[in-house]
């Protein structure tokens, strides 16, 4: 069983592991042995997350899920399969603990008044400015 926290776990059963060979370290054994751990996690049958984190995790991991609703990560950072299988659990925590996380609605604010005299003033020695390069005589 994965913890999230207090409320929130994901039971072992939902979670699929599938092995292949890794493209990162291995030494001897990068050719041998199957270190990379590949997750896949159903998220159209799981019951485990709220319906709003549900929404949220999908929206922010929009590119790790399939049309099937499958949620898959992998990890071939370690030599060896626990480390990687660890990797992508710490992984999937992770992305779920930034999804319980409620945004902050945008108040709409509008510019001061002192702001907007900064720009136009701003604005308007760039102006002179570029009107003293001018050559005298030409056009304006």
């Amino acid at each position: 069983m994965l913890r999230i926290n207090s409320k929130i776990s994901i039971p072992a059963s939902e979670l699929k592991f599938t092995y292949s060979r890794s493209p990162g370290p291995g030494g001897q054994n990068v050719n041998k042995v199957n270190t990379k751990a590949t997750l896949n996690w159903d998220l159209t049958a799981t019951a485990a997350l709220p319906p709003e984190v549900m929404q949220r995790f999908q929206q922010q991991n929009q590119t790790r899920i399939s049309r099937e609703g499958s949620f898959f990560i992998s990890s071939h950072r370690h030599r060896d399969q626990p480390s990687n299988t660890d990797d992508c659990l710490e992984k999937l925590r992770d992305l779920i603990l930034k999804a319980l996380v409620v945004p902050k609605r945008r108040k709409p604010t509008k510019p001061s008044n002192a702001s907007k005299r900064r720009r136009l003033d701003s604005k308007r020695k760039t102006s002179d400015k570029k009107t003293l390069r001018r050559q005298p005589g030409s056009g304006e």
